[in-house]
């Protein structure tokens, strides 16, 4: 035989356990009630036997036909009062317990079956009897005359049938309303079950414990960043990683998401106020991709991956491709240099072979020794003599400005690269589709005290006064986006960097006629290197 098993379903379970409690509180409280009906009514019937006994005894009447022994006129009384009341006999006895009334005639002239010596001694008595009609309720008091002489008794009797039928009709009702608030309780049992089937899509209790600690496990497991927000807009919960990427502080959870992010197009993603798939968003010096998911009780799921080391790899994948092109462009370029030469030698102009040569191979070792020159910073001088050689393929001069002076100082030579880096492509790029005459980049660099000034310039159409602040905002780009970057990052990631470091970015447009933006890094050089070198003293 198989053994009952509770059942595994939370539905199931809740329904089972709320129908037992149920059952059991509505049979416990009907017992409650029950309980003591039955002595409560025969108290009642008592008290009631008792007070109709007292007002029979009050009757002068009765009491002169109890001390003359009037039979006749006893039962007559007797049975009209017993009709009047409802009782089940009104007995009237002298002075010896002889009966001078009964609801059986037959038994007048009798003794009273019932001990009546209480009563008789002057005692109201009140008793469930055993008597000639059954068991029944019974009060009993002295018969007294108007000078207080006891000439007799009188009994009053409630029929336990009555008692009974009364009892009967209260339980009805008390099982009545136990089962009216037994129906209650089971439909809102059953009710709320079916609720929580449809919250816990009927899993099983163990599994419900179970994918907490997967959920647990895979949240804090996983690489990329997951928040979840409810309803209202508020955290929920995030995994390690995601407290990384958006910075957020210890007691994030409950709180929401405008509250735990400055202001600025990440806040506007991850609330939903800015829709879309691959989201680009920037974090202090992080790019983030962000996706956005609905949830069916009105929340939301949100993804984040960290593109920061991606988009640097892209960065220099660019690079890469542009030395390439600039590679592939001077290989044409040497080779009909070589043909110029091979020419000049054939026709025997020896001297203007030599001259050209000359002049083809200092050209671009002048440019480099000019940066070398002013931008001692390494790091600065190898980006400025790439970027010089990649815009030259393009037709762009990028130069140094005469007074520019960069000492071997920087705090933090990468994000100066990438500040430096990021605006002198911007202005490369902008001078692409301008005239080929008179494309220039001019960049200036100067060290006021610990504090770094930089300046590019470019000499194209410059940027309207309407977008000088819109540029910076994260996602916004003139440009069309490759398939394998986002746009729109490079400037709002600038900002970020400049600003972290306490300094400000500007843009207006400058003497060459197009954009020109100014950065200033406070802090940004090291003061002992900045320090003039002491004299040297000479011996006397």
């Amino acid at each position: 035989m198989r053994r009952p098993h509770w059942p595994r379903r939370v539905f199931a379970q809740l329904l089972l356990s709320q129908t037992v409690v149920t059952v059991g509180v509505t049979t416990v409280t009907a017992g409650l009630f029950l309980a003591p009906v039955s002595s409560e009514l025969d108290r009642d019937a008592m008290q009631r036997a008792l007070s109709i006994a007292q007002s029979t005894a009050a009757d002068e009447a009765v009491a002169r036909a109890a001390d003359r022994r009037d039979a006749h006129a006893a039962q007559a009384d007797a049975e009209q009062i017993r009709l009047a009341t409802g009782a089940s006999f009104v007995v009237i006895t002298d002075l010896d317990g002889i009966r001078l009334s009964h609801t059986d005639p037959g038994r007048i002239g009798q003794r009273v079956s019932t001990d009546p010596e209480p009563a008789l001694g002057g005692r109201s008595v009140t008793a469930i009897q055993q008597g000639t009609l059954g068991r029944t309720a019974r009060g009993k008091v002295p018969l007294r005359l108007p000078d207080g002489r006891i000439v007799g008794e009188v009994s009053v009797g409630i029929s336990d049938d009555s008692i009974r039928h009364r009892m009967s009709a209260m339980v009805a009702g008390i099982l009545l309303c136990a089962g009216a608030g037994l129906a209650a309780g089971l439909v809102a049992t059953l009710l709320l079950a079916r609720r929580l089937k449809r919250r816990t899509h009927n899993i099983a209790l163990a599994d419900i414990s179970a994918l907490l600690v997967e959920r647990e496990a895979m949240l804090h497991g996983i690489r990329e960043g997951m928040v979840a927000l409810d309803r209202h807009g508020r955290i929920r919960l995030a995994n390690d990683e995601a407290a990384r990427l958006l910075a957020l502080p210890a007691d994030f959870a409950g709180r929401p998401v405008d509250a735990v992010l400055p202001p600025g197009r990440l806040a506007d993603v991850l609330t939903g106020r800015i829709e879309g798939a691959d989201l680009p968003a920037v974090r202090d010096d992080r790019v983030l991709v962000v996706n956005r998911t609905a949830t069916d009780v009105d929340g939301a799921v949100i993804t984040l991956r960290d593109r920061t080391e991606l988009e640097a790899l892209v960065r220099e994948l660019d690079t890469t491709r542009s030395l390439t092109e600039a590679l592939r462009a001077q290989d044409h370029e040497h080779a009909n240099r070589m043909h110029t030469v091979l020419g000049l030698l054939e026709l025997g102009r020896h001297e203007q072979a030599v001259a050209f040569i000359s002049e083809q191979s200092g050209s671009h070792a002048a440019v480099v020794a000019r940066i070398s020159e002013q931008v001692q910073d390494p790091h600065v001088a190898a980006l400025l003599a790439g970027k010089a050689a990649v815009a030259a393929e393009h037709g762009v001069r990028l130069a140094v400005t005469p007074a520019s002076h960069l000492p071997d100082a920087a705090l933090d030579a990468r994000t100066l690269v990438t500040v430096l880096g990021n605006l002198v492509d911007n202005a490369v790029d902008s001078l692409r589709h301008a005239p080929a005459a008179g494309r220039t980049v001019e960049i200036t660099l100067l060290a006021a005290g610990s504090t770094l000034l930089l300046g590019v310039e470019d000499s194209g159409e410059g940027i309207p006064d309407a977008l000088r602040e819109r540029i910076f905002d994260e996602g916004w780009t003139s440009k069309e986006a490759p398939a394998h970057r986002p746009r729109g990052l490079g400037l709002a990631m600038v900002r970020r960097l400049v600003e972290r470091t306490g300094g400000r970015i500007a843009v207006d447009r400058g003497p060459l006629g197009g954009a020109r933006f100014t950065v200033e890094l406070p802090e940004a050089l090291h003061p002992a290197a900045l320090r003039p070198a002491a004299p040297l003293e000479v011996a006397p």
